[in-house]
């Protein structure tokens, strides 16, 4: 089931949440994430574009509502479809926390969480 009937549903979501600000904006995070130079990855792990692709959806905002669950879910989503996906360290609450603490981050510690996120996907 869609996560935004899910969410509705149970009365966690509203009806802005999921939708973009611009589409752009989602589209930017992903190229972000998968950019490469000289023909090699910028971010060469699958940890690291994990890692990046949370940060980036909860920091930049690219949706009206739902920044932090949209990028929880996209990052459990990526982990999933990437087979890197450990539920023993990667638990529900370890997300919730994981999340909250990105979004509250300073941007000038951004090294710091997904280093944070690096350390605990491994």
């Amino acid at each position: 089931m869609d996560l935004k009937i899910r969410l509705t549903k149970s009365g966690q979501a509203g009806d802005l949440f999921g939708i973009a600000r611009k589409e752009q904006n989602i589209d930017g995070i992903w190229g972000n994430v998968v950019q490469s130079f000289g023909g090699k990855d910028l971010y060469r792990t699958i940890e690291e574009k994990a890692a990046h692709l949370l940060y980036f959806t909860v920091k930049n905002h690219p949706f009206i509502d739902g920044n932090k669950r949209s990028g929880a879910f996209t990052f459990v989503w990526f982990l999933k479809k990437t087979g890197i996906l450990n539920p023993l360290r990667m638990t529900s609450e370890a997300l919730t926390a994981l999340t909250i603490l990105v979004a509250e981050s300073n941007p000038k510690d951004k090294d710091r969480m997904i280093g944070l996120i690096l350390l605990i996907l491994k």
